[in-house]
């Protein structure tokens, strides 16, 4: 097995695809919306994926955290609030937005978990703070830590009651970043007591299964570096001073954020201290590249994984359930309309 992530150019595998994913054997896929269409078509390209490498247990992940962010969209797949609905809650009912958020992230979960996906990057921890770039914005659960934290917990809650594993993100917190990641390079220049604010859910959260780092330069610990390449942060702050000992995943390393070949990108993050590559787009000629440059996966990354995977399996349907939990969510979020 190879420390990757690889997305797929279409709805449904093509022959070199499958071809070059028996050889590779990735560590597993990331769905976006050019591979979605209908429920039947969802789960059995994700039957195929398993079927390839023989595993029940697959790492088959989409970005699906409601709002903008959905790779599955109405009408095959229901619409879900953005993370900034719990927050608003959360000023007047703490306890009733946590349940929300849990009711919420269950019935996302068990969509997900239909079709055979079996891990969701979300929940975002990521602290907003005013005046920062949105790329963020209303994905965010708040400007204040620990609500960040206890939101974050019910969604993580939730996705693992419909069968799904969480990944936390973005890892040491893009909250404040002043740039899209998407697009270029943020630099973060908050000194060490500041940044302690965007640290604080992840840590509070430090048990989570998955994490996925940013792109971003934070210059009170690395002036040089992004933290997915900056051995000092993945060792010293995410390993260490967050004191997470899950499976980290790099954002995905098509990102403009990065300089180099995908690759190389690939190499750089793996060897800074990163368990997984995470390449989206799809092109064969990077994806070739990525399994080249990087070695087996090394024991401890493939722990990790094999820890995350644990708690995913067959749903036995019950379209019953996700469509009380909704109701739920929607009569306790009224409470702030």
């Amino acid at each position: 097995m190879i420390p990757a992530i690889f997305g797929l150019s279409g709805p449904r595998l093509t022959a070199d695809e499958r071809a070059f994913f028996a050889d590779a054997d990735p560590a597993g896929y990331i769905l976006f919306g050019r591979n979605v269409e209908s429920r039947e078509q969802v789960r059995a390209l994700t039957d195929e994926l398993r079927a390839i490498h023989g595993r029940e247990r697959l790492l088959v992940t989409i970005d699906q955290e409601g709002g903008r962010v959905a790779r599955m969209k109405p009408p095959v797949w229901p619409a879900f609030p953005t993370g900034e609905a719990f927050d608003r809650l959360y000023d007047v009912a703490p306890a009733s937005a946590i349940e929300a958020a849990r009711c919420n992230a269950e019935a996302l979960g068990l969509e997900l978990a239909e079709v055979g996906i079996s891990c969701d990057c979300w929940p975002v921890l990521d602290v907003r703070e005013p005046g920062a770039h949105d790329v963020i914005g209303d994905r965010a659960l708040g400007t204040e830590p620990l609500r960040v934290a206890a939101l974050g917990r019910a969604i993580l809650d939730g996705l693992a009651r419909a069968g799904v594993v969480g990944v936390v993100k973005h890892m040491p917190g893009h909250g404040r970043a002043l740039a899209d990641s998407h697009k270029e390079l943020p630099t973060v220049t908050a000194d060490e007591t500041a940044l302690e604010r965007d640290l604080a859910p992840f840590r509070a959260l430090a048990h989570a299964p998955v994490a996925m780092t940013g792109h971003i330069r934070f210059t009170a610990w690395d002036a040089e570096h992004p933290a997915t390449q900056s051995p000092f942060v993945i060792e010293q702050i995410i390993r260490q001073r967050i004191g997470f000992g899950g499976l980290l995943l790099t954002d995905d390393l098509d990102m403009e954020a990065l300089a180099g070949p995908v690759p190389e990108r690939a190499a750089r993050a793996l060897a800074a201290g990163c368990d997984i590559a995470l390449n989206c787009w799809a092109k064969m000629d990077d994806m070739i590249g990525i399994a080249a440059a990087c070695p087996v996966i090394r024991t401890d990354s493939a722990a990790r994984l094999a820890v995350a995977l644990a708690g995913t399996g067959p749903l036995v349907a019950d379209p019953s359930r996700g469509a009380a939990l909704a109701a739920k969510r929607d009569s306790l979020l009224a409470l702030h309309a």
